[in-house]
């Protein structure tokens, strides 16, 4: 499968992420502390222009087309992790996570992502390469996956049903509480696992899920892998303070589920009749912009009516989270 990256560009590139979440963990987050508005506002500024000065990058070295093609797969990536940020919310939720303690599990949990990401590309750019109708099972795929996102129930997220939990309670000693941010902790002489680490293993294993669908989305855009990796890493990587900055706003994008539906049955077609009419990837930008950008202002524009919430206190020390 060609690429425009060579080695030396893709070990550039990988000492770069590197590089960037070992600041952010080693530097900027080693204390834990409640992410503050200005604070995820401030971040998310700055992941989203280090994506535009790679994308200038990409634009200026391998030309138009792929600029675009790195452009597009961003932002589909970014507007399908909106997803994401629903399952956060109710996985912190269900396990009263505090406030102080949800910015750790989320940068452990994107680095994670990072790893998982870069498995799922390499497997997809590999079965692409050698089987052609892998083409068509992704499309097929997609599009399927977009008539569900409209058909189920509404972020119906329940982590007591999860295996995961299920298997994790099971087999994994665990502490009754947090133990102030520690994912394990020495305490009678063994090593148990704190809840939080019950979080962070649960936010991982719905990425996974998520990375079944956007991955192949993106390849619908490009196959090449090095912007497919690239583009799909730099909105990651802003995911943690794209959360914090949505989070006390996120419900009132309800319409938005159905843009990302249209978003994957488009992307699906494209796909599906690649091998008969090529959609120019401006068109395809376009139609991608449009479709999230209409769905979000629906939702403002025509806000739902307001739901009783119930609010999560923080979680006490000592409290059980075994069930």
């Amino acid at each position: 499968m060609h690429t425009i990256a060579t080695p030396a560009l893709w070990g550039g590139f990988t000492l770069l992420v590197l590089a960037l979440v070992a600041l952010d963990l080693g530097v900027f987050q080693r204390k834990a502390h409640r992410i503050g508005l200005k604070e995820a506002a401030i971040w998310s500024v700055i992941w989203v222009l280090l994506s535009a000065l790679f994308n200038v990058f990409v634009w200026r070295e391998f030309g138009k087309d792929r600029g675009l093609e790195f452009t597009t797969g961003y932002l589909i990536e970014k507007a399908l992790a909106v997803d994401n940020l629903f399952v956060f919310a109710v996985v912190f939720g269900y396990f009263a996570v505090p406030a102080r303690f949800q910015q750790r599990v989320l940068l452990w949990g994107i680095f994670g992502a990072l790893v998982m990401r870069a498995i799922f590309i390499g497997l997809g750019a590999a079965l692409l390469a050698r089987f052609h109708f892998v083409l068509y099972v992704f499309g097929g795929l997609l599009i399927l996956t977009g008539i569900r996102l409209v058909t189920q129930k509404e972020h119906g997220v329940d982590p007591e049903r999860n295996p995961v939990v299920r298997a994790f309670r099971r087999l994994v000693p665990m502490t009754d509480g947090y133990r102030e941010g520690h994912f394990t902790v020495k305490e009678g002489g063994k090593r148990l696992a704190t809840p939080l680490l019950l979080v962070l293993v649960v936010i991982e294993a719905s990425d996974v899920v998520f990375a079944i669908d956007s991955i192949p989305a993106i390849f619908a855009v490009t196959e090449d892998p090095f912007i497919v990796y690239t583009s799909n890493i730099f909105a990651i990587l802003g995911l943690r303070s794209m959360y914090f900055l949505l989070a006390g706003v996120i419900e009132r994008f309800y319409l938005l589920k159905y843009g990302l539906a249209l978003v994957l049955v488009f992307v699906g077609t494209k796909m599906l009749l690649s091998d008969v009419f090529k959609i120019p990837i401006a068109v395809s930008l376009s139609v991608v912009l449009g479709l999230v950008a209409c769905t979000v202002a629906a939702s403002l524009l025509f806000p739902r009516r307001s739901r009783p919430r119930s609010d999560h206190p923080e979680f006490p020390p000592g409290a059980s989270l075994k069930h």
